[in-house]
């Protein structure tokens, strides 16, 4: 038995906070800033956002923007990748099979401006 349930949050580095506020903004995160502190909303968890040589300790050993490979469930995979047509935001793989925590799921791959890989999935219908 697992005393762990979720991830809450995790958090990536930037060079470049504008850019990157919006380009999740684009795919859907709800930005949140304040007191130097920049907060990315989505669902049931949020990303941190802190800016390279500035970050709000403690923080990781070896920071570094463009480190993170994270991946998102959404609800369609064909409409999100519509969306990302839409934004004129680069597809970098996609749409191919990938195995997540639940089974098998349509992926589609993308990166951000500092380079992080960003997979959105959609689990397959049985």
């Amino acid at each position: 038995m697992s005393l762990i349930k979720k991830i809450d949050h995790l958090v990536i580095t930037t060079s470049h906070i504008k850019e990157c506020l919006e380009f999740y903004q684009k795919l859907g995160f709800e930005v949140k800033d304040g007191l130097g502190r920049y907060e990315l909303f989505a669902g049931d968890f949020k990303i941190n956002v802190h800016i390279k040589d500035r970050e709000l300790e403690p923080y990781a050993k070896h920071v570094q923007p463009g480190s993170a490979d994270l991946c998102f469930e959404v609800d369609d995979i064909i409409s999100f990748e519509q969306l990302l047509n839409q934004q004129c935001i680069q597809i970098e793989l996609g749409i191919v099979d990938r195995y997540g925590v639940k089974g098998i799921m349509d992926s589609i791959y993308i990166r951000d401006i500092d380079g992080n890989l960003l997979e959105f999935s959609q689990y397959k219908k049985d």
